[in-house]
């Protein structure tokens, strides 16, 4: 095959039928099925509570948060989640984009505290992590959110 010699040699080569090709004899595509729209995933956002050891009073930083802590009530940190909660929790134990209080001091969930607010959609958890540890701090408890 000679090469051709100017971009509209080039251009006339490709859209050139094929040798045997013939539109007649050829079998016909079958017709697509159409795509149903990708299903979101509403309300798969979660909020937890996870119970710290107690040692965790003992960084000053987490003092200071929590100067109304009523001496007794438990310490916990509360997040967010589009994953499970039982995995976001091992997540936070391995090091996996974890907190630190979470990963050095986390005990285990506290899904009396977080149960009945789950699932929701992202604002609504995004909304109620905050107002959830505004009313455990309320209470008592020592808190920490990211």
């Amino acid at each position: 095959m000679d090469r051709p010699q100017s971009a509209s040699n080039l251009i006339a080569l490709i859209h050139a039928p094929s040798p045997g090709y013939d539109a007649a004899t050829m079998p016909e595509k079958p017709a697509k099925t159409p795509k149903k729209p990708r299903q979101q995933r509403l309300h798969h956002y979660s909020v937890y509570v996870i119970e710290l050891a107690p040692e965790v009073w003992n960084i000053a930083r987490f003092r200071r948060s929590n100067p109304d802590y009523i001496l007794g009530k438990p310490f916990v940190y509360v997040g967010m989640t589009g994953l499970d909660i039982d995995q976001r929790f091992d997540k936070h134990k391995a090091g996996i984009q974890s907190n630190r209080y979470v990963r050095e001091f986390g005990l285990h969930l506290l899904p009396k505290l977080y149960e009945m607010y789950n699932p929701m959609p992202y604002e609504g958890a995004r909304d109620m992590e905050v107002e959830l540890g505004i009313a455990l701090r309320e209470s008592g408890y020592g808190v920490w959110q990211a």
